[in-house]
């Protein structure tokens, strides 16, 4: 297949940049005409798909979506969310709406590349929930076609950004905990390795203790985010330091893992260990006791990037954006004072059955 030419090479040879020559062949106000000629016969020249020259509205985009090797995207508990917003938002504005999963490693990272990312011709991409590097960066590098990351990351921040303000968030559900007088909190989830969302939460939980005088960290950290291997660090936190009576989860399936591992240590919820997790996926209302966790607007997230991809069309020459979604407090259950805490395990201690009253 004959590779298609890029606006780059358009820009180098009529000796002008990418966001000048995006705005020529768009016929968009502020260009010299000289200018204008000289961008128009270097596209004819090199063979250079000429738009009709009419103003720019965004009328087709490409969603990719991670996808895991045990979780389809469209039932992934975050992501799903994320895609009914993209798809809400393209119905009310007649955008033609492609769709193609993305294979990922344990860490994010793209094990194959979709033919819709390699080939098809859209007006941008909206990339959600991987690291941009590997094959998925190659692929990228060479595309003049507008880039929006969702919940993805790029090391090279060469992207716009929707994004979940995920210290902020952390910060504020471990202070939560602090305020109901929990002085040993743990935090599960938080490698140094974790995806970069999860290692912002993780550093949002240390400022947290570290600006409240608390005690060094107790950290259930895990590489990936699978629930055997975050239900075993949490046995083994709870095991070597009882004295935790809370825990952050750096997302509500962590949180889930910490439930698990209560019920096989004996520890009631939130009776003997106070629970937070933390994007408010749709069991969080449903496990007992219901879960308290930080809840993220998931679908404003996916239409928040068609708005941003659109404004990156019709703007390329605007500086690299980053918007930042602030999660806030859902209080249910999972969550209580640790006087009550206190009291309820020392009724139980002096009970030997452990129960609560």
């Amino acid at each position: 297949m004959k590779k298609s030419v890029t606006m780059t090479a358009v820009a180098q040879k009529s000796g002008v940049s990418v966001s000048t020559v995006s705005l020529a062949l768009r016929n968009m106000p502020g260009i010299p005409s000289e200018t204008r000629r000289s961008v128009l016969e270097a596209a004819k020249e090199l063979g250079y798909r000429l738009s009709s020259g009419a103003p720019y509205r965004l009328s087709s985009l490409a969603l990719i979506v991670k996808a895991d090797a045990d979780l389809p995207p469209n039932i992934n508990p975050f992501y799903s969310h994320v895609m009914a917003g993209v798809e809400n938002s393209c119905w009310q504005k007649k955008i033609t709406l492609l769709y193609a999963s993305l294979p990922v490693d344990d860490e994010n990272c793209a094990v194959e590349i979709p033919h819709l990312l390699r080939e098809q011709d859209v007006d941008g991409y909206l990339i959600v929930g991987a690291l941009i590097n590997g094959a998925l960066e190659e692929c990228l590098k060479d595309k003049d076609t507008p880039v929006i990351l969702v919940d993805s990351y790029d090391p090279a921040r060469r992207y716009d950004s929707v994004l979940s303000a995920n210290f902020c968030g952390a910060y504020q559900a471990v202070r939560h905990l602090i305020r109901m007088g929990h002085q040993s909190i743990g935090c599960v989830g938080g490698s140094e390795i974790a995806y970069p969302s999860i290692r912002e939460r993780r550093q949002g939980y240390l400022r947290a203790l570290a600006d409240h005088g608390l005690k060094a960290p107790y950290l259930a950290g895990t590489k990936t985010l699978k629930s055997s291997e975050s239900y075993s660090a949490v046995l083994e936190m709870l095991t070597r330091y009882p004295e935790v009576s809370a825990i952050f989860g750096c997302n509500d399936e962590l949180s889930f893992s910490v439930f698990r591992a209560a019920q096989a240590l004996g520890r009631k919820i939130p009776g003997d260990l106070s629970v937070i997790g933390f994007d408010n996926v749709e069991t969080a209302r449903h496990v007992t006791p219901g879960l308290t966790t930080m809840h993220v607007d998931k679908v404003s997230m996916g239409r928040l990037a068609v708005r941003a991809l659109a404004e990156r069309l019709e703007a390329p020459e605007m500086e690299r954006i980053t918007i930042s979604i602030h999660p806030r407090l859902v209080e249910r259950e999972s969550a209580a004072p640790v006087n009550r805490t206190e009291g309820e395990r020392n009724i139980g201690m002096l009970s030997r059955g452990g129960d609560t009253l």
